[in-house]
């Protein structure tokens, strides 16, 4: 993926925090947007010590970057899990280069599991980590392996893995993150530049992203016997009405070849009608509504399954000098808190995960420093909500080699225990 050269959140940057207030820069369009992180943005402003804690602590600012160049709030802390190269602990598991999407899972001795993803050309796949109840590291393996441009994915609800391969032949693979071993391929879901996938258990369909340029589709997969992914039904986006300018209806239109050959007809081309997203990166499900990022354009999107809305949720040329100065553009992968927040991490730019709310705040969670090369990938959040992982895809080199897995520790507002 194509980054930027970093910069400091300072100057017109902050004065743009500081104007963002009452909504001024975010654009929120529909109700149902607004419905789904109100509850947690007043939660911010009225609730507990630790909301408290946690809004305070970001209005703040980031402190100095650390020996690693991570800046994070006053009262934040972290630690590298794992670099590209190294082994991890007694399991003699070497972690893979460029880390990208990933994702927790609940282990069955009360601690968890972190999955990332190997975006590289020729020895891709999935690695695992295991942690106990108190965070230390107990194993790591591989899941996934024999795969090339392992880019994002998602969890499912019956806890498997989902890993994208993210080039023209990508196809995506069901992984088993409890053990070491190998995924299951899933044609159904499509032959195509996966970036990133998520389930809605209700509706019983997978949601995936495409990365290409300006004319990614928006895709819809629905299994025969869910949730079997063997078989089903792939359908691609339409979009009747405009997303800026309120709720937008989605049609569904089956693709005739969900797995086109070199010289047949890409997916994205297949259906005449279908909307031309401009690379489409992260995706995350929560509370009844599918979030994700297309990069070109700086985009958080906001899709609402039970009705097929969508709109633009944040777009920083709204309003604010085309964007320039806005404190989230290049948005990558992203998850959603248990506190219903939406972080964003960024591909490029200056390297910052942001945190979203209705509230009209767009704040910096934390920042790396001299990643020039680098984006940010995978964040997602243990069980209890109280430690949030994250990887600098390339660290502080350029061919991926050098990429560090971070956790970081604070007052999380959905934290528990």
């Amino acid at each position: 993926m194509k980054t930027c050269q970093t910069r400091p959140a300072s100057g017109p940057r902050r004065q743009f925090l500081g104007q963002m207030v009452g909504g001024a820069g975010l654009l929120m369009l529909g109700s149902h947007v607004d419905a789904a992180i109100n509850e947690a943005s007043r939660g911010l402003a009225a609730g507990g010590e630790r909301a408290r804690a946690f809004h305070t602590a970001l209005r703040g600012g980031l402190g100095s970057p650390d020996a690693t160049g991570l800046r994070l709030p006053a009262g934040f802390s972290a630690r590298v899990v794992a670099r590209s190269g190294d082994a991890l602990g007694a399991s003699g598991y070497t972690w893979h280069r460029s880390p990208d999407g990933g994702a927790c899972f609940v282990a069955p001795d009360r601690g968890w599991i972190y999955v990332s993803n190997a975006e590289t050309p020729d020895s891709g796949g999935v690695g695992a980590i295991r942690f106990a109840a108190d965070g230390t590291i107990t194993d790591a393996y591989p899941i996934l392996s024999g795969t090339r441009i392992n880019c994002a994915g998602g969890r499912t609800p019956w806890n498997t893995w989902l890993s994208c391969e993210e080039h023209d032949a990508g196809l995506v693979w069901e992984c088993d993150p409890f053990k070491p071993g190998n995924g299951i391929a899933r044609p159904g879901l499509g032959t195509f530049a996966h970036e990133a996938c998520c389930v809605d258990p209700r509706g019983r369909h997978v949601y995936l992203t495409e990365d290409r340029g300006d004319d990614s589709g928006l895709y819809r997969f629905t299994p025969t016997r869910y949730p079997d992914l063997s078989a089903g039904v792939l359908e691609i986006a339409e979009l009747d009405g405009d997303p800026l300018a309120g709720r937008a209806r989605v049609r569904w239109h089956r693709l005739p070849n969900p797995n086109p050959g070199e010289r047949d007809v890409a997916c994205r081309r297949q259906v005449e009608a279908a909307h031309e997203f401009r690379r489409g990166e992260g995706m995350f499900f929560h509370d009844g509504t599918v979030w994700f990022t297309t990069t070109a354009d700086h985009r958080v999107w906001a899709y609402r399954c039970r009705d097929a809305t969508i709109t633009v949720a944040y777009d920083p040329s709204a309003r604010e000098r085309d964007g320039r100065d806005a404190p989230l553009r290049k948005p990558d992968n992203l998850t959603v808190g248990g506190d219903g927040l939406i972080y964003v991490a960024e591909d490029g730019d200056d390297l910052q995960i942001v945190m979203l709310s209705s509230a009209g705040d767009a704040l910096p969670l934390l920042q790396l420093v001299g990643h020039d090369s680098s984006e940010i990938a995978g964040p997602a959040f243990s069980p209890d909500g109280s430690r949030l992982y994250f990887s600098s895809q390339r660290g502080m080199g350029r061919n991926g080699a050098s990429g560090l897995t971070y956790e970081v520790s604070g007052p999380f507002p959905a934290a528990r225990g």
